[in-house]
């Protein structure tokens, strides 16, 4: 193991790092909406709206993020449609993840007790007031884990961002690779900036499950 090679490479791995968290955290966030509106539209069996999101859901849980980013970037300025590589990072990821999203966020809706929203109308409360004061707060707390989970799986699919010329973590790695061969030294940088990205969020998706959990049984 050459540590002058790796010293001379963190810097490289910082700004690698720095991107593939940029658009990493932007496509958690799209996912988070898009997965919370789907989810909502699905429990409420919204016309129209409802199958559109199915669809949406069916077709991108069951293809790669690779090939959706290809699509992206490679099909849509065939027909006139051209965006950024950066841009077409960001928003692969939040597709991808919304539809992970949607389904954890509809279990949790699920779980809540049909006899609690009955209740809340009985007191004069509208759909739209149960379902942000009373159904949401609780859902999200049973979707917690689900919620994390998934936020891990998707910052590891910024792995493949490479793909599309974006400079992240794995295109780095790879180009250095290439360049001196110093292949070892390398992929130990990429497996512990990448550990870097999602140790800490492992972590504090535990202590906050956790700390629901204490909150919702008072144990």
């Amino acid at each position: 193991m050459d540590w002058n090679v790796i010293s001379k490479s963190i810097p490289l791995y910082w700004d690698a790092m720095l991107l593939t968290l940029k658009i990493g955290w932007i496509g958690v966030a799209l996912a988070t909406l898009i997965g919370l509106v789907s989810a909502v539209v699905i429990h409420f069996r919204i016309p129209v709206l409802s199958v559109v999101f199915k669809i949406y859901i069916e077709i991108f849980r069951n293809t790669p993020l690779l090939i959706q980013l290809f699509f992206l970037y490679f099909a849509l300025p065939k027909i006139g449609v051209k965006i950024s590589a950066e841009v077409c990072g960001w928003l692969g990821l939040g597709l991808l993840g919304g539809s992970y999203m949607s389904e954890a966020f509809r279990s949790g809706i699920e779980a809540i007790d049909s006899v609690q929203r009955e209740s809340a109308l009985s007191l004069g409360m509208t759909d739209f007031q149960v379902m942000i004061h009373v159904i949401l707060p609780q859902a999200l707390s049973y979707s917690t884990p689900a919620f994390v989970a998934n936020i891990i799986f998707l910052l590891k699919e910024t792995s493949v961002f490479s793909a599309i010329s974006l400079m992240d973590l794995m295109f780095r790695a790879k180009d250095l690779i290439g360049l001196y061969y110093n292949t070892a030294e390398y992929l130990a940088l990429l497996v512990v900036f990448y550990l870097i990205i999602l140790l800490p969020v492992s972590i504090l998706g535990t202590v906050l499950e956790r700390r629901l959990r204490y909150a919702s049984f008072g144990t």
